[in-house]
């Protein structure tokens, strides 16, 4: 057995292969004049799938898949993620992956903030029409990166059930499969807008939200500041923030098998973009957001001036599970053993956007 880290980059795709997730092999560029900010890792196959959402400045958006862990790569002759006509819209890239409970059944969340649905393993996608004809839509507005969609929350076991967040529209989550789609942002504060409307029914700049290992009503989220955990499966949130140096940040990422344990990045402020002092630093809770412990061994005491992204951050699913996170100044470190210590896994590569790992 080894572990696959896929690294994807604003210049290209890097792929990193270890036995011991101390020492690593790196081989890469793939796709080397594009954007990628979207790698799906799809295990539920004999072979796993690669897929990765590519965005090449001259020829557009794609999505390009591997059945032999990269290294050879295909692209259907027609785009496999595309508007229908009638919709006046036109994909600017994929921002995300997800795989659910049912075999061959993947979802893709898409900028302009849009989810697809593929029912062939991810050779061909169909835009969720509920979702995008949704009333609120018109009034979604882009945030920083623009209007993406950018997480993809499928019920572990419930097919009809799922959750979706975007910049800046919030939370929604469908209970009957796609058809119908409903605001989930209640206590999230949207702390952009004037005093009295902070509490907004949609609007809200969702950064990242992460499902609970064992409990999937249990979820956690990073806000355009603000760190908030549901335990009704979204319908309400409830600020954790108290243990973090900070609130603002982008990844969160929880623990694939045991419960109550989550992991965040916290980073100064929406205007300076870097951690508190320059300390690099990941934060750990065990007890879902009631505490937080600083997690620092092997990682820079200080001079870090830089951010992790919201999808630059994740985890494998071996016991003990390896944690890991990618900086915009092309970093990337891993742990082993859950946080507790660090050792860099590659280094001077281009804007890191998104790690995705397994064992494979």
């Amino acid at each position: 057995m080894e572990t696959l880290l896929a690294i994807g980059t604003r210049k290209g795709l890097w792929l990193a292969r270890s036995r011991d997730r101390r020492t690593w092999d790196l081989s890469g560029p793939l796709f080397p004049v594009a954007d990628v900010k979207a790698i799906g890792i799809d295990l539920r196959r004999g072979t796993p799938r690669l897929s990765a959402g590519v965005l090449n400045s001259h020829f557009g958006p794609t999505v390009v898949t591997s059945d032999d862990l990269g290294a050879t790569w295909s692209e259907p002759d027609d785009a496999p993620v595309a508007f229908p006509a009638d919709t006046g819209a036109a994909l600017e890239g994929v921002w995300q992956f997800a795989y659910g409970p049912e075999p061959d059944v993947v979802h893709v969340g898409v900028e302009p903030s849009a989810l697809f649905r593929s029912e062939d393993g991810g050779r061909s996608y169909q835009l969720v029409r509920a979702l995008w004809e949704h009333p609120h839509r018109e009034r979604w507005e882009p945030g920083g990166a623009g209007k993406v969609l950018h997480t993809i929350l499928p019920h572990p076991s419930d097919p009809r059930r799922m959750s979706v967040a975007m910049s800046t529209g919030g939370v929604y989550r469908t209970e009957d499969g796609g058809h119908t789609w409903h605001p989930s942002n209640s206590g999230i504060k949207a702390d952009f807008m004037p005093e009295d409307q902070q509490y907004p029914e949609y609007g809200q700049c969702v950064h990242k939200v992460a499902v609970d290992a064992t409990d999937p009503d249990r979820q956690y989220l990073q806000n355009h500041g603000g760190v908030y955990r549901s335990d009704d499966g979204g319908a309400s949130w409830r600020s954790i923030a108290g243990g973090l140096p900070v609130d603002f940040g982008f990844p969160i990422v929880a623990h694939p098998h045991r419960p109550e344990v989550v992991y965040n990045f916290p980073i100064d402020s929406s205007m300076m973009r870097f951690p508190p002092d320059g300390r690099c630093r990941v934060y750990r809770s065990e007890d879902a957001g009631a505490t937080w412990t600083g997690l620092a061994k092997g990682l820079p005491e200080a001079g870090f001036w830089s951010a992790v992204m919201r999808d630059a951050m994740c985890a494998d699913d071996a016991d003990p599970a390896g944690i890991y996170f990618g900086s915009r100044s092309g970093e990337v470190w891993g742990s082993p053993d859950e946080g507790e210590t660090w050792s860099l896994v590659a280094a001077h590569l281009p804007d890191v956007f998104c790690v995705r790992a397994a064992v494979i």
